[in-house]
């Protein structure tokens, strides 16, 4: 990594940054010449794990990271990419610090709302000039986890909706997990127009694909962590804010609940990080019941 420091640059201090599941997170402090620092981060896949699919995250972040240069998204800058660890020891990826930080409190959610809405429209007018990877959906209807003491009847009818062909789609350039763990923002008083997005980072998925999924995996990530009401709002924030959705209600339906059964098979992996990051209510068993609640609501939506 030393040889993608400017001449007479050292790091003189690391930090390990919370919230990763499948990858290592460190700043890194880097004294220059001058006696100044800078910041950088690196992404290391260090768990046996997720070393399988390394190459291509890393690989598909650094494509991402690139072609968001210069759009007004403010993203990372590409320091550089090691996918296959030919010379660090795990697959790395090297980008630069931005400024901010996530904030997953409920206090000022209805600010931040359509901050975030905002910032997704601008992600899906990105018009990349080569083809993307298209999105890939791993959940299917027999890997679906159901909740304890949730409405089989609910759940299954749930499931039925996945059951179907995807909807057809005009496609959008996608972050693929944009939601507000994803998110910096800068809180500080001294901002007269309140808070403002000063980052988006971990790009690993970004793909092309129907604007409906992420706005659906910001939906269900609001909900489990402020509750299933949040969730069925962004939508109508994302709306407001100039994004396109599925005309068709059953289309919407789909890309939704899709998204919300993804999470069922990943609940301790989803809560963990929120417990660390402060939100030590957010169990594995409440985030559970939101995510009943949620699918619960998105079923009686449609009657």
């Amino acid at each position: 990594m030393s040889q993608h420091l400017k001449v007479g640059e050292r790091v003189v201090k690391t930090e390990t940054l919370r919230g990763g599941i499948t990858a290592e997170m460190r700043r890194l402090t880097v004294g220059t010449r001058d006696g100044g620092t800078r910041g950088l981060v690196l992404r290391s896949f260090v768990d046996s794990r997720y070393l399988e699919h390394a190459a291509d995250r890393l690989s598909r972040e650094a494509d991402a990271l690139t072609l968001l240069t210069g759009t007004g998204v403010p993203a990372p800058g590409l320091v550089a990419v090691d996918p296959t660890a030919a010379h660090c020891e795990y697959p790395s990826l090297l980008m630069t610090c931005l400024a901010g930080r996530t904030v997953l409190d409920n206090e000022g959610l209805e600010k931040r709302v359509p901050l975030l809405a905002r910032q997704l429209v601008t992600i899906h007018a990105v018009r990349p000039v080569e083809p993307l990877r298209e999105y890939v959906a791993l959940t299917t209807a027999d890997t679906v986890v159901v909740p304890r003491d949730a409405d089989a009847t609910v759940w299954a009818a749930a499931m039925d909706v996945i059951r179907r062909p995807a909807p057809s789609y005009e496609g959008r350039f996608l972050h693929r997990d944009f939601q507000p763990g994803n998110v910096l923002l800068d809180e500080r008083p001294s901002q007269s127009a309140g808070a403002r997005i000063t980052g988006v980072v971990d790009w690993a998925a970004a793909s092309w694909g129907p604007a409906d999924l992420d706005v659906a995996h910001c939906s269900t990530n609001l909900a489990l962590l402020h509750g299933p009401a949040w969730g069925l709002q962004f939508a109508e924030a994302y709306k407001e804010a100039g994004g396109v959705l599925a005309a068709a209600a059953s289309e919407r339906l789909y890309w939704q609940v899709r998204d919300a059964l993804a999470c069922s098979e990943e609940v301790q992996q989803v809560a963990q990080p929120w417990r660390e990051a402060g939100r030590v209510e957010l169990t594995t068993r409440v985030v559970e019941e939101r995510l009943d609640a949620y699918v619960t609501a998105l079923m009686d939506a449609v009657g």
